[in-house]
């Protein structure tokens, strides 16, 4: 069977959504920095919700520890996990426009890299990287939206996991406690609860609802 015309696709997101928040969200460009348990999530919740450009950025590759809570298939074990996405994305949402670079983040390529994002996405694994990405956006794209996580290990409680707004422009969400190190490490029903935070703060970024 033929998958719908862009015209059809874009018209069910729009009753779903209405006309002026499919605008926005048809309008925006969000870079999405890791495709891990929280990357991949975040990516599928808002390729699916209809924003129209998206940036995947990952420089690690498909592993077979991954599959509890990374969106990937297991026919796609070794591939790169910025191309595997893709191909995924591309299956949910024909005609979101998808740019993916197998690329390590760093301070010397994050402004030029990400430079074409109205929203930045935190969702790295390990802290160093989460420090390193957020204090470079931060200090050098200050007219950036920044949304960060932070805590979403073992089985605690799923309401604990909170959105925050820190300062005007950068949002974190988690515990702010848990470390994938100090017990059970990432459970995939956590983790989706904290992408899904994550995916949510930048759809009312888009639309205009900042306070969090």
């Amino acid at each position: 069977m033929p998958i719908p015309s862009r015209e059809e696709m874009y018209s069910a997101l729009e009753e779903r959504h209405g006309t002026e928040l499919q605008k926005k969200l048809d309008s925006a460009s969000v870079a999405v920095c890791g495709l891990g348990g929280l990357g991949s999530n975040i990516a599928i919740a808002l390729a699916r919700a209809g924003v129209g450009y998206l940036h995947i950025i990952d420089f690690d590759r498909v592993d077979i520890s991954n599959l509890n809570r990374q969106q990937y298939f297991p026919e796609q074990l070794g591939e790169p996990k910025s191309e595997a996405m893709k191909d995924t994305l591309e299956r949910l949402a024909p005609y979101c426009h998808i740019k993916a670079d197998n690329i390590k983040l760093s301070e010397d390529n994050i402004p030029a890299l990400l430079s074409d994002a109205d929203i930045i996405v935190e969702a790295f694994d390990k802290a160093d990287q989460k420090a390193m990405l957020v204090n470079c956006v931060l200090e050098n794209m200050p007219d950036k939206y920044l949304v960060s996580g932070s805590g979403m290990a073992g089985i605690a409680p799923s309401n604990i996991i909170t959105t925050k707004r820190i300062t005007k422009r950068f949002y974190l969400c988690g515990d702010g406690v848990s470390d994938v190190d100090d017990g059970m490490g990432l459970v995939s029903s956590r983790v989706l609860i904290c992408a899904g935070h994550q995916a949510h703060a930048v759809i009312r970024i888009i639309a205009g609802e900042f306070d969090i």
